[in-house]
């Protein structure tokens, strides 16, 4: 069992790991950091624009994390705020033009790191992966909210 909890762990560590190095070092070049990367990205893909709210439920990020994330993404000029009046919390936050071609550049090298990261897999491996990771990530939630309530 601790075989399987070790595996487990440091793979999922050298993962993330990973992934903060490429979001840090392809970023960097656009003048963001990688909290800014999933705004980015969410937001490329809701066209229509999202509150922080519904960027923080997508993002899995707080408030506050969102906030600092908008405030800097806006004083870029890659997003917009529009409507919410004196309650910035409800406007719908936009990419401008900045910002879709920043999204457009950073969903290449997202491709790219998918791409490479899933070589050799076939899609029957994919599709394995995928469902057995999201079931051990439920689990492991499940089992959070269950200690959380004791």
């Amino acid at each position: 069992m601790p075989e399987r909890f070790e595996l487990f762990v440091l793979s999922i560590n050298r993962i993330y790991r990973a992934i903060q190095r490429i979001k840090s070092r392809e970023m960097t070049e656009l003048g963001l950091k990688g909290p800014h990367v999933m705004c980015l990205y969410q937001l490329r893909r809701h066209s229509a624009g999202l509150t922080a709210a519904e960027l923080g439920a997508l993002c899995l990020e707080d408030k506050a994390a969102v906030s600092r994330a908008v405030a800097r993404l806006e004083e870029l000029g890659l997003v917009r705020l529009q409507g919410g009046g004196q309650r910035r919390y409800r406007a719908k936050i936009r990419l401008t033009d900045a910002g879709a071609a920043a999204a457009e550049t950073m969903a290449g090298l997202i491709e790219r790191a998918v791409q490479l990261g899933g070589a050799g897999l076939t899609e029957d491996q994919r599709a394995a992966f995928y469902e057995a990771l999201g079931t051990i990530a439920g689990n492991l939630e499940r089992l959070c909210a269950e200690e959380d309530s004791l």
